[in-house]
């Protein structure tokens, strides 16, 4: 939401006006960009997801309150001004998140964000304020609203040509082996049987993508893992996360999976399945499958030896490395895999009790039984599912 300061209609100063608010202290809050936006100048706090507006004198009271300052301390600060108005205006910086207040319990994602100063702003800034995207409640209706856009202005084709340039054919792939087959056969599904998936089938798919093949001894550092895909530094800053609806063995539920012993660690009860379709961006058609993986990024580890914010990029790259071999995986097993980005963070980070900023949600995959002959054909109208 935007508020208003009230920093651009201070008073002028009353020298008969009582102080108020004595003791409390105001420091800037570190998580902060300015930009300005419709001709405001927009003060965000990027993690507590906070935005106010005001008159660029509120700069000087956060420059000002680099260390704790005392209230009395900001009213001698701007002293041309009434007291009982700068108290107003710091009561609404310290509301919105511009500035921390002494007598005010600190937010624990504020004190969390301490692990990512090498990161921010840039990498800080991204990743917070790209959380909890609001999606289409009908994602049907945004189908045929892209379908009306593509008549004037049509969907970008995904390549590239120089048609100019000298060219040279290559052989193709010959069409067999096991291999070629997998990678050929890999799509998104969006239709699912409603059988139920054996625990051996799941323990392959998570062994084959998350579980560590090996350990390695660096000198003078430790063992660092060794799994199927690549890691900035060896560092593997993934984790995954089960949600069981249809495995056989398995009480419905949350799980954490662990790597190096290749377990199952339980961790709560399910969801209902209109919540889990919520937080799923609406995509009703995935909601269908027999277990979901859900991957998160523990920052720490990655930030331990990269402290410069472009290794945020190497995080993200390696949820994608993580997801398309799970689709492999679950494909050469026979599954139905599906993955999607379009999840509600915060809602996903409550139900596995990480706090969303030393370790927080990227990605959600899942995969189920394959459906029916003739079933899948029946029902992609319905569902407007578009092969991938």
């Amino acid at each position: 939401m935007k508020f208003r300061a009230t920093l651009d209609r201070l008073a002028p100063t009353n020298r008969g006006t009582r102080t108020h608010g004595r003791g409390v202290r105001f420091k800037r809050s570190r998580p902060l960009v300015l930009y300005w936006q419709d001709g405001q100048l927009v003060f965000e706090n990027y993690v507590l997801r906070t935005r106010i507006s005001a008159e660029p004198l509120a700069c000087s009271i956060l420059h000002f309150c680099n260390d704790w300052k005392s209230s009395q301390q900001i009213v001698s600060f701007l002293g041309e001004y009434d007291p009982s108005s700068v108290l107003k205006s710091l009561d609404l910086l310290g509301e919105n998140g511009v500035l921390e207040r002494s007598d005010k319990k600190r937010d624990p994602r504020l004190k969390a964000m301490e692990k990512w100063e090498a990161w921010i702003p840039a990498a800080g800034l991204f990743h917070f304020s790209t959380k909890d995207t609001e999606f289409a409640a009908d994602p049907r209706l945004a189908f045929e609203e892209l379908k009306r856009r593509a008549n004037d202005d049509p969907m970008p084709l995904p390549l590239k040509k120089y048609p100019k340039a000298p060219r040279t054919k290559l052989p193709r792939v010959l069409p067999r082996g096991e291999f070629p087959n997998v990678l050929k056969s890999r799509r998104t599904w969006r239709i699912f049987g409603q059988g139920t998936v054996s625990l051996e089938t799941l323990a392959h798919a998570l062994e084959l993508t998350f579980g560590i093949q090996d350990w390695v001894k660096i000198p003078g550092l430790g063992r660092v893992a060794m799994k199927t895909s690549p890691s900035g530094g060896a560092l593997h800053p993934i984790e995954a996360y089960i949600l069981a609806q249809r495995v056989q063995g398995l009480k419905r539920g949350f799980y954490h999976y662990n790597a190096a012993n290749h377990e199952l660690e339980w961790l709560r009860n399910g969801v209902p399945l209109r919540m889990l379709e919520q937080s799923l961006g609406h995509q009703r058609w995935f909601t269908d499958c027999a277990f979901f993986v859900l991957m998160t990024a523990v920052f720490g580890r990655t930030q331990w030896k990269y402290d410069f914010p472009r290794a945020y990029r190497v995080v993200l790259a390696e949820s994608g490395h993580l997801c398309q071999t799970f689709c492999l995986s679950a494909t050469w097993l026979g599954l139905a895999p599906c993955c999607t980005m379009a999840q509600m963070d915060t809602q996903w980070e409550k139900w596995l009790g990480i706090d969303g900023v030393t370790e927080s949600i990227l990605y959600v995959a899942g995969a189920g039984t394959r459906p029916l002959p003739g079933q899948e054909t029946t029902q992609k109208l319905e569902l407007q599912s578009l092969r991938d």
